[in-house]
């Protein structure tokens, strides 16, 4: 019988190895381990994954159970729209950004909460993952609040639509980050996805206002002395090869002064009835602008919503995604380093990994 010894690895009478002390396998964390030269039966600890792995000769799997790995991820809600107006003194209220909703490590939540968990996703080839891109609000025409934006989604974790703003003696609505109100408060975000909209006033006179929409960074403000409340701040997260901003709230509008968007495309209110509000831009989950009117004047829409995206970032050693993803729309899968990742634009539908 050979023995070798370091407190002690030796072989019994079973011709089994048995190991007094724990055995320590060399952790590696997953760029470390992909850059290594493995063979098949290679078994390495993965310190950012908290997994045993084993190499079978062209992947990295986790011992036992089924293959899984984890990905980072982006869902973004569609905007709402701003509020549109009737042929009177009314200023209305800015649409709420959608819900920004990722567990990127290097990001930053939505409504100031906290990231999202983690997901281990099947590499079997046949389990299927929702992905949905939800639409911007569509504004109306005359006394009507505005409408919702629309809920995004990746493996059953929902980005909510952004609040529609609020019309004549009305609050925003609430959503992904809360409309801006027009003659009422504006309303509440979703906890880590966005935050309130401002508040609305109605006067007779070119001084009313309407509060701007809420933004995935920050609150909208309200509107002031005629002058429409600016939609809350943007958020920016780099989760493809270049940074992106989302999630602006619609400015409001005002009898004198226009509130402006809180960036990455969300459009201003409009100011007395002189500048119609512009709509959000597609695929930034951006809220509308509230339209503004005067009196003897006709009625104004509001800005329409941008609408959302989900983005998907994982080891290309990892994982490949199904190439049938019926119903959606993306770019294709690219490559930024080590990394893939892939971009869906709208639609809905089912995608799978092996």
């Amino acid at each position: 019988m050979s023995e070798l010894k370091t407190n002690k690895i030796s072989t019994n009478d079973q011709n089994n190895v048995a190991i007094d002390n724990a055995l320590g396998l060399k952790g590696y964390d997953t760029t470390g381990r992909n850059a290594l030269t493995s063979v098949a039966g290679d078994m390495i600890y993965n310190t950012t994954d908290s997994k045993v792995q084993v190499f079978d000769g062209s992947a990295w799997n986790d011992l036992g159970g089924e293959p899984v790995f984890t990905i980072n991820y982006l869902a973004v809600g569609g905007g709402g729209s701003g509020s549109g107006t009737g042929p009177y003194n009314h200023f209305a209220g800015g649409g709420g950004a959608g819900g920004f909703l990722t567990n990127l490590p290097t990001a930053t939540a939505g409504g100031g909460g906290d990231l999202n968990p983690y997901v281990a996703i099947k590499k079997d080839g046949t389990t299927g993952y929702k992905v949905s891109v939800g639409a911007g609000g569509v504004a109306g025409t005359g006394i009507k609040t505005g409408a919702d934006g629309s809920n995004s989604e990746f493996a059953g974790f929902l980005a909510i639509g952004g609040g529609g703003g609020g019309s004549y003696k009305q609050s925003g609505g609430v959503g992904g980050s809360g409309g801006g109100g027009g003659n009422g408060a504006g309303s509440a975000g979703t906890p880590n996805q966005g935050f309130a909209g401002g508040d609305g006033s109605f006067t007779a006179s070119n001084q009313g206002y309407g509060g701007g929409g809420g933004g995935a960074a920050s609150a909208g403000s309200n509107g002031s002395s005629g002058t429409g409340g600016t939609g809350g701040t943007k958020l920016a997260i780099t989760i493809t090869n270049a940074s992106k901003d989302y999630c602006g709230g619609g400015g409001g509008a005002g009898g004198t002064g226009q509130g402006s968007g809180g960036g990455a495309g969300a459009s201003n209110g409009a100011a007395g009835a002189a500048n119609a509000p512009g709509n959000a831009t597609a695929n930034t989950g951006s809220g509308g602008g509230g339209a503004g009117s005067l009196g003897g004047q006709t009625a104004y829409t509001g800005g329409n919503g941008g609408s959302g995206e989900v983005v998907l970032r994982w080891a290309t050693a990892d994982a490949t995604i199904g190439a049938t993803r019926t119903g959606l729309v993306d770019g294709g899968v690219q490559t930024d380093g080590t990394d893939s990742y892939i971009v869906f634009t709208g639609g809905e539908g089912t995608i799978t990994f092996s």
